[in-house]
């Protein structure tokens, strides 16, 4: 009797297809994210893709070159040279992890042993990336500017007394002469984060926090929303409106138009939270935060009916709905920050929404972006919105009218 009813379990377990995707099929899937964000993927010994980092050489002398030249080699770091205005404006917008800056008179400083004019602004939100780096950077420097120091010291004193040796004999006795680091052993270089300064910015666990839940949470929300549709055709509803002088995609709209209106609502609800609770600085560019909110809610909304016009039942619309929905938030950056997943999967994460709506809400609390910087990420979201609507229009003919016409 036992093995009788073990047996009619197991039938019915595996006759139910969702059940089978989220026990098996889902897990696989997230240990196979979480494997390549964390860098398990190809083991230890596979080379990480060196951190681009902008460069300004404001001294622009023989010694400042070498230096940078020598940098640029080292196999974590890809030096990108800019100007001043244009590097920080980059790193502010979190295009890039930070520039160092040579200034003027690096060369005497490093000739007279006085304090080195250098500085490194960065960007305090791509933390990880600062805690590879530095350690790198700061060696290497140490290195290069030690043998520099002892090259250029050389050089004057053969250039004083040997006024006539042959510049291969030079050449040999500087190749062959090893920097002193003892020489800059007390050197350092100066940090500045580029949005510290400001008091009003947001807490960067805070953000990550808010707006990597509330689009993951609004994107089950709103398609359980429309999977009323799939409701009303299981019920019969939905036939009855077709008879009625409804048009097809009326329905669909009128659906998609009440998902909309839910994500803003909901999307407000949890900023206005996080602002009570937890201080989130939601005035400090409110129209910025309520267009995004628009854009992300129609993004969301619009992905929502398109899962539920792929999907024939409510069973394989949750099916459906979980495994997508948690792949995209976990390649997207609501499960992890996406500053320290790899290069490969910062890549992959902007076909998803949650990309482009974290980053967005980034920009606003932590960059304190205006709203023209903000609007090409609006522009996807929007993109994403009306791309979702033509196809779910399509699908809903499809496979939804279809199926209750027969």
């Amino acid at each position: 009797m036992i093995l009788a009813i073990l047996k009619k379990d197991l039938k019915l377990f595996f006759l139910d297809r969702k059940g089978v995707l989220l026990t098996f099929l889902l897990p696989i899937i997230l240990i196979t994210l979480f494997a390549f964000a964390f860098g398990g993927i190809g083991g230890a010994t596979k080379e990480s893709k060196p951190i681009k980092l902008l460069v300004v050489d404001n001294d622009n002398t023989k010694e400042s070159n070498a230096i940078i030249l020598k940098l640029d080699t080292l196999a974590g770091i890809h030096l990108i040279a800019t100007e001043l205005k244009e590097g920080v404006a980059l790193v502010k917008k979190g295009k890039y992890v930070g520039v160092l800056i040579f200034e003027k008179g690096f060369q005497n400083a490093i000739i007279s042993g006085k304090k080195l004019p250098m500085e490194l602004k960065y960007d305090e939100a791509r933390e990880i990336e600062m805690g590879m780096l530095q350690p790198v950077l700061m060696q290497e420097l140490m290195s290069s500017i030690g043998e520099t120091k002892v090259k250029s010291s050389i050089t004057e004193y053969l250039d004083k007394n040997f006024t006539g040796l042959n510049q291969k004999i030079k050449d040999k006795i500087l190749t062959d002469t090893n920097a002193d680091n003892s020489l800059v052993s007390t050197m350092s270089l100066k940090m500045t984060s580029l949005v510290k300064e400001d008091k009003n910015k947001a807490n960067i666990g805070l953000i990550q926090a808010v707006a990597g839940t509330a689009i993951m949470m609004l994107l089950f929300s709103i398609t359980a929303v429309g999977g009323g549709l799939l409701d009303e055709k299981e019920a019969g509803t939905l036939k009855r409106l077709l008879y009625a002088p409804v048009k097809p995609n009326d329905i669909l709209f009128a659906k998609m138009g009440t998902a909309l209106l839910l994500s803003i609502l909901q999307l407000l609800v949890m900023f206005i939270f996080s602002w009570l609770v937890f201080g989130l600085p939601i005035f400090k560019d409110i129209t910025a935060l309520l267009v995004l909110i628009v854009a992300v809610a129609f993004a969301v909304s619009s992905f929502g009916i398109f899962l539920v016009a792929i999907a024939k039942t409510r069973q394989q619309l949750q099916g459906l709905s979980t495994i997508i929905i948690m792949l995209m938030s976990a390649i997207g950056g609501s499960m992890i920050p996406l500053f320290i997943m790899p290069a490969i999967m910062q890549k992959i994460a902007v076909i998803s929404v949650n990309y482009w709506g974290i980053q967005g809400f980034y920009d606003i609390f932590w960059r304190n972006l205006p709203l023209i910087d903000i609007l090409p990420k609006i522009m996807v979201l929007l993109g994403i919105g009306i791309v979702m609507t033509i196809i779910s229009t399509q699908l809903f003919k499809r496979n939804i009218l279809t199926s209750i016409n027969r």
